[in-house]
């Protein structure tokens, strides 16, 4: 499991649909309350432009006996998304995805691969953890204002 801190902060990225012609606008930064590191990513979700996301993204490798993924997070009561790319897909829009919501205190949530969907166009049967590189947390599909921290990342 990782502690999201000052250290492990620098191995996200953020990245917005402006990457393909969209208008969302926003940012992921690192905080710190109570003893608890995250990284916190806010903005403005716009769906014009054929756009309609905001993401913070890391490198990942999952252990082979991993089940699923496990995120400690919070958020604005909203719907939130993990997205797995994954190595042999050749489109930047083709990822394997699987939605959570949030409430104001910090929550475990669990996704076990079986949740997770193929996205943008191409089949797959099942998500394979083996081929998965990275793992970003999306505000996705539709406007709104988004607003989620993520204070634990890992697998179960």
């Amino acid at each position: 499991m990782e502690h999201i801190s000052r250290d492990t902060v620098a191995t996200w990225s953020f990245l917005s649909d402006q990457v393909m012609g969209g208008v969302s606008e926003g940012g992921a930064r690192y905080g710190e309350k109570g003893g608890t590191g995250f990284l916190r990513l806010t903005g403005e979700v716009s769906t014009q432009n054929r756009g309609g996301f905001l993401q913070m993204r890391r490198d990942v490798a999952v252990p082979p006996a991993a089940q699923g993924i496990r995120l400690k997070v919070r958020g604005n009561g909203r719907r939130y998304y993990v997205h797995l790319r994954m190595t042999g897909l050749k489109m930047p829009w083709q990822f394997y995805q699987a939605g959570f919501d949030t409430t104001p205190d910090w929550r475990e949530v669990r996704l076990p691969f079986s949740d997770f969907q193929p996205k943008g166009g191409f089949q797959r049967a099942a998500l394979r953890p083996d081929t998965v590189k990275s793992l970003g947390i999306a505000a996705y599909g539709e406007a709104f204002h988004a607003d989620i921290s993520v204070a634990e990342v890992g697998f179960y």
